[in-house]
């Protein structure tokens, strides 16, 4: 019998194992853009652990093995940031992000004023953007320009969408 993923809240004790995932799964992403000095890959175990403090931090495991994370924090204004949708490469293309994501939308919800959900992607990473626009996701505003290479699609969807989603 085969395990299933389950998806709960990192702890401390998760950090160094999301740091390597995520160095892992943006390999692809460093590669697309021909950049691999994108700040996934070089963001420092400290900067992550205060990520954990500050946010919301989700694991999804596959019994004691983190293969895929994302982080989330609410604004005061009420924007519902999501960033760093991770899944361990062998993982991919089975369903998790969307689980991860609709998991973290779920948990930003709980307890906060989140009006909208934001996040964003490389132009060229097609199947995050098809994956977002797929779970509802809209772009908003024009790419921004990053270097020569990279430019970012911000896309959002409204907090009552999520939760009229979920519901459905």
């Amino acid at each position: 019998m085969g395990m299933s993923v389950t998806i709960s809240t990192a702890t401390e004790g998760d950090a160094e194992s999301i740091l390597k995932l995520q160095y892992l799964a943006y390999q692809s992403e460093a590669a697309l853009y021909g950049d691999y000095s994108i700040e996934p890959l070089t963001q420092t175990l400290d900067a992550l652990r205060a990520e954990l403090a500050e946010g919301t931090v989700l694991a999804a495991r596959l019994g004691d093995e983190v293969v895929g994370s994302v982080r989330g924090v609410v604004d005061p204004d009420g924007t519902a940031r999501i960033a760093k949708l991770i899944v361990h490469p062998r993982m991919q293309r089975h369903g998790l992000g969307g689980r991860l994501l609709r998991a973290i939308e779920q948990q930003l919800a709980d307890g906060t004023e989140a009006k909208r959900y934001r996040l964003f992607t490389g132009h060229r990473s097609e199947i995050n953007l098809r994956l977002y626009r797929k779970l509802g996701y809209q772009q908003v505003g024009a790419a921004e320009e990053v270097t020569r290479r990279l430019s970012l699609v911000y896309m959002e969807k409204s907090a009552s969408a999520a939760t009229y989603a979920a519901s459905a």
